[in-house]
């Protein structure tokens, strides 16, 4: 048996995963799936419904590869698509439940916590939000999107999302503090 080698170089793979070829799909996908997993364990606190929703989305992302237009980068493609599917998961898990409330800012910043809590400690935070909160948090906060886009998205309101915001940070910072106080991180 013969061996062919794939150049790991991202557009001849990507030419080659549109014409079926297997193996170019089997290394973009091994390329692409721990970042893509991390960005649906975001969204989904389970990590085997988390795994299942990525790999629905990298379906996704082979059917519609002939759709990437080069325009922006491939992971960002894919991230897009990952999203929408974590997404749609919580929604047909009817999973989202949005605040309609509004909140006045009143120059509030958030404060400076010294903390030496661990990436998985932060993680089960942020699980623990409710998943409007977790949701837009994540959204913000991580991925970057602003509010317009995450209205559009999840089909909010720009306030909502605002107000969505601000509370996963207050509630947050409160969890942050007790977690402080209880294991003692807050002090030097």
């Amino acid at each position: 048996m013969k061996v062919i080698h794939l150049y790991k170089n991202e557009t001849s793979l990507i030419k080659k995963a549109i014409k079926s070829n297997r193996e170019a799909q089997h290394v973009l996908f091994e390329l692409h799936a721990p970042k893509m997993l991390s960005v649906c364990r975001y969204y989904i606190k389970d990590l085997q419904q988390a795994e299942e929703v990525m790999l629905n989305g990298f379906f996704k992302v082979f059917s519609n590869l002939k759709s990437f237009k080069n325009e922006g980068s491939f992971e960002g493609w894919i991230r897009r698509i990952m999203i929408r599917e974590s997404i749609s998961f919580l929604r047909q898990k009817k999973q989202i439940a949005f605040s309609v409330e509004y909140f006045e800012n009143n120059n509030e910043h958030t404060n400076n916590i010294n903390t030496n809590i661990e990436v998985a400690e932060i993680q089960q935070l942020i699980d623990e939000l409710p998943e409007g909160y977790k949701m837009v948090f994540v959204m913000y906060a991580i991925e970057g999107y602003k509010h317009y886009e995450i209205a559009e998205i999840l089909n909010i309101t720009e306030g909502t999302s605002k107000s969505q915001l601000f509370k996963a940070r207050k509630l947050l910072q409160e969890k942050i503090k007790v977690l402080n106080n209880t294991t003692g991180y807050g002090t030097k």
